[in-house]
Formats: structure tokens, sequence, C-alpha cells
């Protein structure tokens, strides 16, 4: 009787008989086989597996020694449990790669492959002051000393408040922070706020429904987010509501856990808003708060409450606060002469006062 044989895969050896069959396996190696699944979670799966899974076929060609199949973001893998450990590991940095830079090329599979850690990348980043990846290849760091000081802080206490005058980064720098322990996945939402005030002018009736009267005033916020999250991406966060932009009133009566929460505008709150907004804060959250005292924009008999919070929680354990100043400006060059001559402005008027 002939016998006709034919591999199976790299373990399995099918022999064939006529009029019948059977499958034997080699046992000492069968019983060193391990399956696994592995979820590629927070990126668009196409990012990872490449048009027509070009990238995961090369993956596979990179790791002989493991079978592997895709469907959806599932991978199903059997081999070697050593092996199946290596691959996660390299699967994770994958994902962090595309989070961080918007993409993953062949180059990057191999050099991840390859390398034996993490830790000169994580080291260089650090040196760099990169707080996070954004869209584009855009890097997103802290470009001053203070900015630096304020990433700082923010790890080391759960309120930061951060004040300085117009272009020295508060809102952005914040938001990174924000974006990045999103990604992280030290918090499981956003949430991003400011107080609905008009600067100075009477807009009226503003047309539409609630969020296009409102989104004008937290237009700020979602730039940038803009910078930062893919849109595909940051409208899959928005829809699920693990990223929220909401005017500080929608505040009222909630508890906030696990979030990273930022309120910007912080000079156009009350003291009893400012309070409300800080009670919010809930378990395993973080808060940053940033302000410019000198572009107040309430009514003229509404007190500001940034002033009274920075004055009485300065003491309080867990809470720190950062100055920024003109040095810290980083927008065109002439911001920082016209925030230099406001000051000497209301310098010469409280003498003037006195």
């Amino acid at each position: 009787m002939h016998l006709v044989e034919k591999y199976v895969d790299s373990y399995n050896l099918l022999y064939t008989f006529e009029p019948f069959c059977f499958i034997r396996f080699e046992q000492s190696k069968f019983e060193t086989l391990t399956e696994a699944t592995y979820q590629i979670e927070g990126i668009d799966p196409i990012d990872f597996f490449g048009v027509n899974n070009s990238r995961f076929n090369f993956l596979k060609k990179s790791f002989p020694t493991l079978r592997m199949v895709s469907r959806g973001n599932l991978i199903k893998l059997e081999g070697n449990v050593e092996d199946i450990n290596v691959f996660k590991d390299k699967v994770k940095r994958m994902v962090a790669h595309i989070e961080r830079y918007g993409k993953l090329t062949e180059d990057n599979i191999e050099a991840i492959i390859n390398s034996s850690g993490e830790g000169e990348e994580k080291k260089a980043a650090e040196l760099k002051n990169v707080i996070v990846y954004g869209n584009n290849g855009l890097v997103v760091r802290a470009r001053t000393e203070n900015q630096a000081q304020l990433v700082k802080e923010s790890e080391k206490n759960d309120i930061v408040f951060a004040v300085g005058p117009a272009g020295t980064g508060k809102t952005y720098t914040a938001v990174a922070i924000a974006v990045r322990a999103l990604k992280d996945k030290s918090v499981k939402k956003i949430i991003l706020t400011r107080p609905a005030v008009e600067a100075g002018e009477s807009l009226g009736f503003l047309p539409g429904d609630l969020k296009e009267k409102i989104d004008p005033y937290l237009r700020p916020l979602y730039d940038a987010l803009d910078d930062m999250i893919p849109p595909d991406k940051l409208i899959y966060f928005m829809e699920n509501r693990i990223i929220e932009v909401a005017p500080l009133a929608f505040m009222r009566g909630r508890t906030l856990d696990n979030a990273f929460i930022l309120l910007d505008e912080a000079q156009n709150c009350s003291d009893m808003q400012l309070k409300m907004f800080l009670t919010r804060i809930g378990a395993n959250s973080k808060v940053i708060v940033t302000g410019d005292p000198t572009q107040i924009d309430l009514p003229p008999k509404v007190k500001s409450g940034l002033g009274t919070a920075l004055r009485i929680l300065r003491p309080v354990e867990g809470i720190s606060q950062i100055q920024l100043n003109e040095n810290d400006v980083v927008r065109h060059r002439l911001v920082k002469e016209i925030i230099k001559a406001y000051e000497k402005l209301t310098a010469e008027t409280r003498r003037d006062e006195e």
C-alpha cells in the first residue's frame, strides 16, 4: 500500500494510506505547544496589519517558529511559550509606536524585533522633554523650563494650577499631558472644560443647537486634540465619551473617577464655580487648572475665583502651582513684547492709583 507523507505543520505529520487515514503527532513536541490569542486594542487594525495584511505577513516571516492567523483585531498564536511571550512584547511595542507616530512601517517592525528593549527609547524621550507624539510625525514636547516643570508636577500631584499670560503653552501642554495619560492607560477618559464667557463682546443670539452654540467657546481645546489624536480615533473617543469637551456648567453634580480633567480659562470662574469644579475629582483622577489673571472676562461686579483658589490652596499637600511668564511664550515673537508692554502699563496704573 502506497504511503503518502504530507507536512501539516512543523510539528504534525499526516500519513495517508489507502483506503483510510490517521494523524500522528510527535508527542514530545506537541506537549510543548501553547495556543494563545492576542487582541490589538486602541488603534485601527489596518494601521497594524496593513493593507491586504502586508505588515502582518511581514510579521509572520519574522517569527518563523510561531503559527499565527488574524481575525479582525485578533491574532491567534500557536507555538512555544517563550516565543509567544516575546511576540506579545514586540506587538505591544508596535502598537505603542503607532500611537506615538501614527504609522508603522516594515523598517519599524524590523527595528523593534531586533532591539533588546525600550529603555534607551524612553531615556531619549525624557531627555528631549517629549510629552506625546501627535499626528503626521508631530512631536509635542515641553519647550520651556516651566512647561517641563508643569509636566513633572502633574506626575507628582493630583491637582496642578498653571497660571501665566497668553501664549505660554498652558492649555496645549495640559492637553498633551492628558492625552499621554490616556494613551498610557493610566486614566480611562479625558474631560476638558472651560467656562462659556464672552470675551468682552456681546455675541447675542447664536443659531443652531446647543452644541453649535457652545463649540466656539471650546474651539481651542478641539484644536489641541486635533494635533495629537488621529481624526478617526478622535471621533471614536468623542462618540464613546472617552474624551469629553464641555462647558463648566455641565460638571455640576458629577463625580469624575479614573479621569484626567482640565479646566481652562479658570480666571473666568467665580469662587463658587471653582469650588464646584475642584470637588468633582474622584478616585484615580488628576486635574490641571489653567488661567491668566490678566485676561478676566467676567462682568465688573463678579470676582474671579482663581486668585482665591491659588491663595487658600497653596499649603494643601498634593496641590501644586506653576507660574509661567513671558519667557515661556511660544507664539509669535511679538507676543512676548506685547505682554511686557501691558505689564508695564498695569504697573504704572497701580502706582498712579496709590
